[in-house]
This record gives structure tokens, C-alpha cells and sequence, in this order.
């Protein structure tokens, strides 16, 4: 098969040939479709994360169809499924006990640690494949499986939070937004400064109010969700807050956060991250998403040119997700 790989953290991607792999006790064989291309598929090309398993295909917003099974009973071929960042847990620790499988210290992540959906084919462990809704095409579906799922836990960890402000609108963002308008909140939306382009594409999807990330929003925000990697941002955004808000910090890795004043942090404001997702996030996601209305918006590429695709993401110049199409 053909896969995109990666042999060391900061390297360069490799377009090259590998035995299609076979599936172990518990896993399904996938074709794949299509892959979203996510952040974190930078934060590992480019080394800011550096415990994965190399050589190593990145890519964890896959949609495929499951080709073949190994000692499972829930998945059967012809099914279509999406395999998320999440890919392995232990299922014995006091985590995954406790419904926090999130936090398990021997977790495995798609596209990291396993191998990922930049191929045409890949294996996942069954229990983390999710069925995917109706309405939603294979490139439309993909953003879904990160953008989508880490996206809705940072939304759940603002409560209940009426006015919503998310800093940095790309991937994730371009979908809340449109589930929290549904929910009947408010989206204030903050961009790079100067994005006019990106302020116009939010208040479409159903933002109240867009500007650029050193605008002060028109009134105190309930909470905030930071999707931009930017340390910079979290003071800023808590100054932006109420008292009893909540600052929520929703990716992978960010750079480091400055210091700021006790007296911004006082009156029970809180900052608080966001770490991988549940299956619960996955199929409580999935099953609204569709009810929602949510629409992705989704700019493709063939599979030769995912390192194109990763480097659109990095100068900013993709407007809502950009995906991965498999076979195009």
C-alpha cells in the first residue's frame, strides 16, 4: 500500500510503499477514504511532541470502511466507521475505571504511537471505532473525528456558559460554532488580527461578534476556549472573563503561558485543559451533529501531497478543515 511516513520527529514525510497491515485480536483492517489533517498532525511532523513510535504514518481523523476483522463482534465489513486521536486504552487503570479513559497512562494515539490514516490502509482497535451519522460524506465526516470530538469536551469543561468566546477560528471552531448557535449561545470569535476574511467565514457559521485576537469583546465572556496553540492568548482571554468564568485550553500542545496579575485570576475564574477524548464525547458528538445542522467546510488534497496540505494549515490559509482524499 501507499502511505505518507514520518521516520523521526521534525523530519520529513516520505510518500513511499508498505505491507498493508494485518489486524491483530481486537482490531478491524480499514480502507481509508479520508483523512483530516489536524494541528496536532503538526505539533508531531514538527516535533513539538516528541513521545511517539517511529516510523510512523500520521493521521487521526479517519473515515474508511472496514475491509476485514480479527476476534471482534461489533464492527463486520462494508461498515463505514471513523477512528479518532484516541486509539488504545488499557481499560484496567483507575482512568478508564472511573470514566476518564482520556487520562490513561498507557493510551496509544492514532497517527503517533499507531499508525495513523495518511495510507490507504490502516488497523484500529475496534472498541475506537465510532459509526459515523448519516448526511455527512467521507470528506465532510473526517474533520468530525478530532476537530469535532476535542472540540465538543472543550465545550463541555464552559458548562453551561451562554457567551462563548474561541480564540482561534480554523478547524475545530468552524464546527463548535455552529453547534453552540444551536445550543443558543452566543460565539464571539477571535482571529489573527486583521483576518477579515476568517471574521466573515465565523459570523456565517453564526457568530455574534468577530474581531481580531487583541479586540476586546463588546461584553464580558461566560468562558473562552483557546484552540490556538498560543500561550499568549490564555491571559488575554481571562481578561475577558467574568467572575466564575473559565479559560479552557483545548490542544495538545501550546507554548508556554506568560505570566500574568493574581487579580485577573481572582474571583473564581479558572483555567482548565482539555486532554484526548472519551468514546462517550465521541458518541454523544456524533449523535447531535447531525440534529445540529453542523456543516464542515473542507478544502481536499490527494495523498502525494499531505506535506502540502500540513503547510497550508501552518500559514494560516485554510478556511475551515483541510482533508486528505484517499485514491483521488
Amino acid at each position: 500500500m501507499q502511505a505518507m511516513v514520518l521516520d523521526k520527529p521534525g523530519g520529513e514525510f516520505a510518500f513511499r510503499e508498505m505491507p498493508k497491515p494485518v489486524p491483530a485480536v481486537g482490531e478491524a483492517l480499514i480502507r481509508v477514504h479520508a483523512c483530516g489533517v489536524c494541528r496536532t498532525d503538526l505539533h508531531v511532523v514538527d516535533g513539538d511532541i516528541r513521545d511517539g513510535r517511529y516510523p510512523i504514518v500520521p493521521g487521526h481523523q479517519i473515515v474508511g470502511t472496514v475491509e476485514a476483522v480479527n476476534g471482534v463482534e461489533t464492527l463486520e465489513p462494508g461498515m463505514r466507521v471513523g477512528v479518532p486521536w484516541l486509539g488504545y486504552t488499557c481499560g484496567a487503570c483507575s482512568y478508564c475505571r472511573n470514566a476518564t479513559e482520556n487520562l490513561c497512562d498507557a493510551a496509544e494515539f492514532t497517527g503517533y504511537q499507531r499508525h495513523g490514516g495518511y495510507a490507504e490502509y490502516t488497523v484500529a482497535d475496534a472498541r475506537y471505532c465510532f459509526a459515523l451519522p448519516e448526511g455527512f460524506s467521507d470528506l465532510d465526516a473526517a474533520p468530525l473525528l478530532c476537530a469535532g470530538l476535542i472540540g465538543y469536551r472543550a465545550l463541555s469543561k464552559a458548562g453551561d456558559a451562554r457567551r462563548l468566546g474561541f480564540y482561534g477560528f480554523g478547524n475545530a471552531a468552524h464546527i463548535l460554532t455552529q453547534l453552540a448557535a444551536w445550543q443558543g449561545r452566543e460565539v464571539f470569535a477571535f482571529t489573527r488580527d486583521g483576518d477579515a476574511v476568517g471574521q466573515a467565514f465565523a459570523r456565517s457559521l453564526g457568530a455574534v461578534w468577530a474581531g481580531g485576537s487583541s479586540e476586546r469583546p463588546e461584553t464580558e465572556l461566560d468562558a473562552a476556549v483557546v484552540f490556538a496553540p498560543v500561550g499568549d492568548l490564555v491571559p488575554v482571554a481571562l481578561k475577558h472573563l467574568r467572575k466564575g468564568g473559565v479559560v479552557v485550553c483545548a490542544g495538545i500542545h501550546m507554548s508556554d503561558i506568560p505570566a500574568f496579575p493574581y487579580a485577573d485570576l481572582w474571583g473564581e475564574r479558572r483555567i482548565v485543559s482539555v486532554a484526548n477524548l472519551t468514546r462517550r464525547d465521541g458518541e454523544e458528538f456524533l449523535a447531535v451533529v447531525g440534529k445540529a445542522g453542523v456543516r464542515t467546510e473542507v478544502s481536499r488534497f490527494p495523498l502525494e501531497s499531505t506535506s502540502a496540505a500540513l503547510n497550508e494549515l501552518r500559514a494560516g490559509r485554510i478556511t475551515g478543515a483541510a482533508v486528505v482524499e484517499i485514491g483521488w
